[in-house]
């Protein structure tokens, strides 16, 4: 069988489909994705914050501390080796791991460090807020990050522990650039922002040789890298907007994956070359009630809900492969989750909850949604399982901005929404889910229990407080999960699922790592056999 080189392959994938032309197997060296990549705005890291941003910086770049593709779910050294955290002065001071070097061949610097800290801040592009919480900014970020005795020392300033300040800074714009190559590339004054969007700068397992937006990502190995060169010399993702056309390519072997297909696709796969694998997502799926509304105060509608929420059914039929069953508010599969899901559908035992509580039935409620699958067929299960109990929702379908617009401005009854952490930290959620400490029209705040109108308990404002002071890491997660507990009990928020996300393959890839976020995919554990 003839193979391409990977240049002549890199080139042939970028050419439109003839009718009926076959291209040759993929190179065993190389992995080939066809993949959606129009949402790309920028790659840098610095300004990067789009899924398939992400997904590039990850395999492009290297950070202090990071979630790795050995075990997305545990905090690893990355470019430290150890660090010291002393939550009494606020600082963590890290040691760097000697002989790495930036794909450029230049050394990693605790020097690399400090200018990629101080370049997300004094850029502050997009993703820079996730930085600016540690009470950096671009007067004081010169004193925040510096070196010492060829050590990297950060300072923080907030009230939260050196856990939660180590979450920060394994995420994305946490990325350290070569300071060297970055800056002899910068154009007035733009410390290099331009040319890292269409090349890349980190030590990373890969390197990015070519970007055309809206056509084709090609990246090679770095046979330098410090946990080993990746076995796919050559990884390219070609863009392909058309799920049946992701679905022929693979299908035909022209591509080793595909992360686009429809549920009915992914059905109709030829099981004799193509497997599927299934990965648990950040992001989770609830319907909340706006406690601006009278009818929907009373504690006991609450509970009633979450016995008339078709779990099973949904995630077994329509929701197969989209979505599991989760009632917690952070996701399966990081440190922290809280994973018991003790409802199901019991719309007698719903019933007796609404009679003893004295709530009159039938209840007219509007169930805002946004206008597309899944979400208007898990709006309409539920208001068939609803209405048994005498709750029925009036389906407002509208558009995502239409929705989370009304959904600001707290105007909803109830509203089915999902939710995904900026970071993977549970404080990221905790605030989301059960923290409100100023109910107020005029306070407002990005959170669900604010847009809902739910005034947290003071106890857990209190906890959620203390989890992200906490120290240590074991406490911390107990903190969170009895959290998790607390929102899941009593209040109007009904977390009802969690997403997956399915990704279709040649049955001879192996080691193909998609964690709960984009920014955990990675390609450098890959080998097709």
């Amino acid at each position: 069988m003839r193979l391409f080189t990977a240049a002549l392959l890199a080139t042939a994938l970028t050419l439109p489909l003839a009718g009926t032309a076959a291209f040759a197997a993929t190179p065993a060296d190389a992995l080939v994705v066809a993949q959606n990549i129009d949402d790309i705005v920028a790659i840098d890291p610095a300004q990067a914050y789009e899924f398939t941003s992400g997904e590039l910086n990850t395999n492009l770049y290297d950070r202090l501390v990071q979630y790795d593709a050995e075990d997305t779910t545990v905090l690893a050294p990355g470019l430290a080796t150890e660090w010291v955290a002393d939550d009494a002065a606020k600082t963590i001071t890290f040691t760097l791991r000697d002989g790495v070097t930036f794909s450029s061949g230049n050394p990693v610097r605790p020097e690399d460090v400090v200018f990629s800290f101080s370049r997300v801040i004094k850029l502050n592009k997009t993703p820079a807020f996730i930085l600016t919480q540690l009470g950096w900014t671009p007067e004081n970020i010169a004193d925040m990050v510096t070196v010492a005795d060829g050590k990297v020392v950060v300072k923080y300033d907030g009230d939260f522990s050196s856990a939660f300040v180590l979450n920060v800074l394994a995420a994305r714009p946490a990325s350290v650039v070569d300071e060297v190559t970055v800056m002899a590339n910068e154009v007035d004054g733009d410390m290099g922002n331009a040319w890292l969007n269409t090349n890349s700068a980190g030590s990373g397992p890969f390197v990015l040789a070519d970007y055309r937006p809206a056509e084709i990502i090609r990246l090679t190995a770095n046979a330098n890298y410090f946990k080993g060169a990746p076995a796919m010399k050559t990884v390219i993702i070609r863009h392909v907007a058309e799920a049946a056309t992701q679905q022929l390519l693979l299908t035909s072997g022209d591509v080793d994956i595909a992360k686009n297909l429809t549920p009915d696709q992914i059905g109709s796969l030829p099981a004799d070359s193509v497997k599927v694998e299934t990965f648990p997502q950040a992001a989770v799926h609830f319907l909340s009630f706006n406690q601006k509304d009278e009818a929907l105060t009373p504690p006991a509608v609450w509970e009633a809900a979450r016995y008339l929420v078709d779990y099973d059914g949904m995630t077994k039929s329509f929701l197969a492969g989209q979505m599991e069953k989760h009632q917690a508010f952070w996701p399966k599969g990081f440190p922290g989750s809280y994973d018991e899901t003790p409802y199901s559908l019991d719309v007698e035992k719903a019933k007796q909850i609404l009679a003893d509580a004295g709530i009159k039935t039938p209840i007219t409620v509007t169930l805002d949604v946004i206008n597309s699958t899944p979400f208007t067929d898990i709006a309409q299960s539920l208001q068939a399982s609803f209405a048994e109990a005498g709750i029925n929702f009036e389906i407002l379908p509208g558009t995502g901005a239409q929705v989370i617009t009304k959904y600001r401005e707290r105007t909803h009854q109830a509203m089915l929404l999902y939710w995904g952490p900026d970071f993977m930290d549970p404080h990221s959620n905790a605030k989301a889910f059960a923290y409100n400490s100023n109910n107020a029209d005029d306070a407002y705040a990005a959170t669900t229990t604010w847009r809902n109108a739910w005034a947290v308990p003071q106890e857990m404002n209190d906890e959620v407080t203390a989890a992200l002071a906490e120290p240590d890491q074991a406490k911390r997660n107990e903190l969170y999960v009895d959290l998790q507990k607390q929102v899941q009990e009593t209040s109007p928020i009904v977390i009802m699922f969690q997403a997956t996300y399915q990704v279709a393959m040649a049955n001879a890839v192996n080691g193909y790592v998609n964690g709960a976020t984009s920014d955990f995919v990675y390609y450098r554990l890959v080998t097709k056999q």
